[in-house]
């Protein structure tokens, strides 16, 4: 395990979407901790069974199932069998991402079918289960790409804008069912075999040009990002809702 909380989540049934590695699997590591039941898709068995092992004393809490966040029959699946395997589900955490930086269909394709729909299809198929639990919320994995218009990965950017629209609406529409709904906007974060920990390899110029942006004078961590969905999650936040949260050392005063 490599993220400790504060936070008592016995009892608690989460899905993560996109879990498997980075943010998600730093969210689900802690959840564990917690003592929350957890379920995390991932398009990759690998990804997933290393999650199991990281998770050690606290696997037995732990469902996993492959999915493909694109397919909404997949999604549905999961949704399906989460709720299943842990008895409900309390917590929907919406953290995929298509990363299409590039300016063609496939880029715009991809991340409005992974950042945006994928978002959209599993709250729809969790809020049944949610408008039963006394602690239901939603949280999205947005971008502090989102906020200002840029010129580096514009379908990313879009479609985590889009995300942060759709966090509000969705947050009003079901304030009824008093089922919260609150996304995270981090700046850059590093781990082992993501963007910036590939980016530091093979563009190493335009690793120290995104370092400048930083105050803080370092990249983020998946842990520094989980702190804060836990957080969001906990009763402590029972008042908080419709709202986009930054997680960024400060990068977005200067992006």
């Amino acid at each position: 395990m490599s993220v400790s909380t504060p936070f008592d989540f016995n009892g608690y049934r989460v899905a993560v979407a996109g879990g498997s590695k980075g943010i998600g699997r730093a969210i689900a590591l802690g959840f564990l901790e917690g003592g929350a039941q957890v379920s995390v898709c991932a398009r990759g068995q690998e990804g997933l069974d290393a999650l199991a092992q990281d998770a050690g004393a606290h696997a037995g809490n732990l469902h996993t199932q492959t999915c493909d966040l694109s397919q909404i029959d997949q999604i549905e699946r999961w949704i399906g069998d989460a709720a299943q395997a842990l008895g409900g589900l309390d917590v929907q955490i919406n953290n995929a991402t298509g990363y299409g930086f590039r300016e063609d269909d496939e880029s715009w394709l991809v991340d409005f079918n992974v950042d945006l729909m994928a978002a959209v299809r599993a709250s729809r198929f969790a809020v049944p289960h949610l408008k039963t639990s006394p602690h239901a919320s939603i949280l999205h994995t947005s971008s502090i790409g989102s906020f200002r218009p840029r010129t580096m990965g514009p379908p990313y950017a879009a479609m985590k804008a889009a995300l942060n629209h759709y966090t509000r609406t969705q947050a009003l529409a079901l304030a009824e069912h008093r089922i919260r709904v609150n996304a995270i906007a981090p700046g850059s974060i590093e781990f082992p075999d993501g963007v910036w920990d590939r980016v530091k390899h093979d563009k190493p110029e335009q690793y120290q040009k995104v370092l400048g942006t930083i105050p803080f004078d370092r990249f983020g961590t998946p842990e520094e990002v989980a702190h804060l969905a836990l957080f969001l999650a906990s009763p402590f936040a029972g008042w908080i809702t419709g709202q986009i949260m930054t997680v960024d050392g400060g990068q977005s005063l200067r992006f």
